[in-house]
């Protein structure tokens, strides 16, 4: 049965989660599965081999806005359906890379396939069917995206081990065109207009007002950039303080059962809670784990709350940074002002684990976590002051 206009419907939301899962795992954790193999086979540099990621990202923030709008006027199932087409062809030219001008298209390709299937482009095409009240569809795709790293680094090591990177990444090509029918089952359509009030209510941000965008697009650029950096570093860090080199990768992997679980508490529990006071929840989050994780190295406790306290945090902003721009701007134009406000965040997160490497290089793990921590204060006050301008006297009643 076809719900009604307006509403996201079960199948579309189901089917947006799985290809969450399998979208993420076969193209942002890609490296993380099989960069060690590729350096060892393609005889460069680590810093050649990522970099291809990072281009990936830097691609991403600049087809954004661009790709933002193609949802907002075609749908989400026509730009994903094309984004799954576009990630089996890039992971095929990366397969069959032997040089770095084919293993940088390659990435250049999966750049764009990223931002048009991953979770930005999720959340545009659920605004686009639920207006305002897709917020809870935007959680619950998030639930299985969340376990992406946990369900495709096993099995590209797995496929790596049997058939070598290649033949793991002609595999990840089979499984991202396994997503084209998830995407074509997204309901075509949209939410009916909804009309904002002659005179804005109190707290209620006027469409002109540019200090709500700032804000978003500052908590979403820096989350992106600490996600970035930890992606990269995590286990890292955590060895680099003293921590056993399996016992960091143990550790390191709770940061995923941190993240699904608020998720799952957000979905279950969070439905009476303002998104403008989620966000100052996540992000206060983050800074907290950051601060236990210093003492990670020296007490094996404060290690394991910095990867269950930081993946929630970072697991509740995902949500902040799809539902947000429902409660601040107009659902009708979400995928061009949320293409166009989250760009910088991709372009910085490209740069996050260069940086990072930087100041473990030159002063330390700690210090590396003393940053972290630092940022993590700025997000949570840009959130507070996001949620003291904006939030509607009667939101928490």
């Amino acid at each position: 049965m076809t719900p009604p206009q307006g509403e996201v419907g079960r199948q579309t939301v189901l089917a947006l989660g799985v290809s969450q899962l399998v979208g993420w795992g076969v193209t942002y954790y890609l490296i993380g599965a099989l960069g060690p193999r590729m350096v060892a086979d393609l005889g460069w540099s680590a810093t050649v081999v990522h970099g291809g990621f990072s281009a990936a990202l830097v691609t991403m923030g600049l087809v954004s806005p661009w790709v933002g709008r193609m949802i907002d006027r075609h749908g989400g199932r026509p730009v994903m359906a094309a984004g799954s087409c576009l990630s089996a062809l890039g992971c095929v030219a990366l397969a069959l890379a032997a040089g770095p001008v084919l293993y940088y298209a390659a990435w250049i390709a999966l750049g764009v396939a990223m931002r048009m299937t991953l979770y930005d482009a999720a959340f545009a095409a659920l605004a686009r069917l639920g207006g305002r009240g897709a917020r809870r569809s935007i959680s619950q795709i998030t639930l299985l995206g969340g376990l992406a790293s946990t369900v495709f680094w096993p099995i590209g090591h797995f496929l790596a081990e049997a058939f070598g990177w290649r033949g793991a990444a002609f595999a990840y090509a089979g499984f991202a065109l396994a997503t084209l029918p998830l995407h074509l089952a997204i309901r075509p359509g949209r939410a009916p207009a909804e009309a904002r009030p002659a005179v804005a209510a109190p707290g209620d941000p006027a469409p002109s007002d540019r200090v709500p965008a700032f804000l978003y697009a500052l908590i979403v650029t820096l989350t992106a950039f600490l996600a970035s950096a930890m992606s990269a570093h995590m286990i890292g860090i955590l060895a680099g303080l003293g921590m056993g080199a399996t016992l960091a990768v143990w550790v390191s992997a709770l940061r995923g059962i941190g993240q699904s679980a608020a998720r799952l508490a957000e979905v279950l529990f969070g439905g009476r809670m303002h998104v403008l006071t989620l966000a100052v929840v996540a992000t206060g989050l983050l800074p907290l784990g950051f601060a236990a994780g210093a003492l990670g190295g020296e007490f094996a406790a404060a290690a394991v709350a910095f990867a269950i306290v930081y993946g929630s945090g970072n697991g509740l902003a995902t949500i902040v940074r799809g539902a947000l721009p429902l409660v601040l701007f107009d659902p009708a134009r979400y995928g061009a002002l949320a293409g166009r406000l989250v760009a910088p965040s991709f372009l910085l997160a490209a740069a996050a684990p260069v940086i990072y490497a930087a100041v473990i290089e030159r002063a330390g793990s700690a210090a590396a976590l003393y940053l972290s921590c630092a940022l993590g204060i700025l997000l949570a006050g840009a959130a507070w002051e996001l949620r003291r301008r904006y939030l509607p006297a009667a939101a928490d009643r």
